[in-house]
């Protein structure tokens, strides 16, 4: 049976060892420059190529993003960084831009291409148009139905990917000039301020300093609030739809969120993969995905726009657990290094790759070197005692009740 790709971002190299750690095939990620998330944790050159050889020694592939909109003057700058990547041998470039796609294919007219989904390709005819300049996988518009997708798999031998988890934006494609206006922070240059999130409100100009609520209807006044993207329900379609690529959004987001969303997406298509007959959505699954910190969750558009694509009410996020640290391996022993400030006698959860969820009481916490303290911190590396199986890059929550 056709298994598609699990591919995860990677904000930096901790978040690239973590993606791959719980079940990515592939990671995509940026550089500092050229590419739509300039705020993220991004890659040198010498990163890269650390990123390339940790995912070439586990068998995976890896992406790299150059799909932000670029200027006339930018385009020496941009074909000499193309030249500066080219003995890296990346598995494919994330591009949106034609000119992009041309100034690539002049330098490394070689390199794989994948066309990213600010290009908006709603149709087979599009994704076509693009397979005849060299663009070997098309991120499909996020505005398009389960039917649709079917159709264009029906009609291009391109590979097909689709985003199936992650946060939203109303604009089509990402495609935004909202931050652009309000900030000067353009969203097509990977600087978005996320305007879309903020609460509006009207002023009558007579009445300077009275705010009126701009009301949809009754929920509230949050008119642009996207739901976040949750496809974990329609993976089977998804497959048999014949997607090639099925991509997780989050680069900017923490280890916590990527391994957890990680696994659970993994669990699910390899269960879908040994049993398609026999294979029902454990609920445990679902339940996971509520511990992650995230807005109310969505389809989008997948079911033909049967579900809202906003949330008015707020835009809050929502999460029944805190990340509280990673289990790291110091002068031959397990630590945690704390992400936020834990006691002893709370009741934690270690979580690791293949579902692997275990809960227990911390006991006394100690300095690397015995010290007894108080309470683990963040950024501090603590000795405690950890439930039997515990492996470095094992993450540690607490749930919020």
């Amino acid at each position: 049976m056709h298994q598609p790709e699990l591919l995860a971002p990677a904000g930096d190299l901790e978040k690239l060892q973590t993606a791959l750690r719980f079940g990515a095939d592939a990671v995509y990620l940026g550089a500092a420059r050229f590419g739509l998330r300039a705020l993220a944790g991004n890659f040198t050159l010498e990163d890269l190529a650390t990123a390339r050889d940790l995912c070439r020694r586990r068998g995976k592939k890896l992406y790299l993003t150059l799909n932000a909109w670029l200027r006339p003057a930018e385009y020496p700058d941009f074909e000499a960084f193309v030249e500066e990547l080219r003995p890296l041998d990346l598995d494919a470039y994330i591009v949106a831009d034609p000119g992009v796609i041309a100034a690539v294919r002049r330098v490394d007219p070689h390199r794989v291409l994948h066309l990213s989904t600010q290009a908006n390709t709603t149709s087979a005819q599009g994704a076509n148009f693009w397979a005849g300049f060299g663009v070997a996988r098309v991120n499909l518009a996020r505005e398009l139905s389960l039917d649709e997708i079917a159709l264009i798999r029906a009609q291009t031998r391109c590979e097909l990917e689709v985003f199936v988890h992650g946060a939203m934006c109303v604009a089509w494609s990402g495609r935004c000039l909202l931050s652009a206006a309000l900030t000067g922070r353009e969203a097509n240059r990977g600087l978005c301020a996320h305007p879309c999130r903020w609460r509006y409100a009207l002023v009558e100009e007579t009445r300077p300093g009275e705010y009126f609520p701009v009301e949809e209807d009754e929920r509230g006044t949050y008119l642009f609030n996207s739901r976040d993207l949750c496809l974990l329900e329609h993976l089977p379609a998804l497959v048999t739809a014949g997607v090639d690529s099925l991509k997780i959004e989050g680069r900017m987001k923490s280890i916590y969120y990527l391994a957890a969303v990680t696994r659970i997406y993994r669990a699910a298509l390899d269960a879908y993969g040994a049993d398609p007959a026999g294979y029902r959505l454990d609920l445990a699954w679902r339940a996971e995905l509520d511990k992650v910190s995230h807005r109310p969750y969505g389809t989008g558009f997948l079911l033909g726009g049967q579900e809202a694509g906003v949330h008015a009410a707020d835009s809050t996020y929502i999460r029944a657990c805190d990340f509280v640290g990673v289990v790291r391996e110091e002068q031959g022993a397990l630590a945690v290094q704390g992400r936020n400030r834990f006691l002893p006698g709370e009741n934690l959860e270690i979580i690791g790759p293949g579902m692997r969820t275990q809960g227990f009481q911390v006991g006394a916490i100690r300095s690397l070197n015995g010290d007894p303290l108080a309470a683990g911190q963040p950024n501090s590396l603590v000795r405690l005692a950890l439930p039997p199986g515990t492996q470095p890059g094992d993450l540690l929550r607490r749930p919020v009740f």
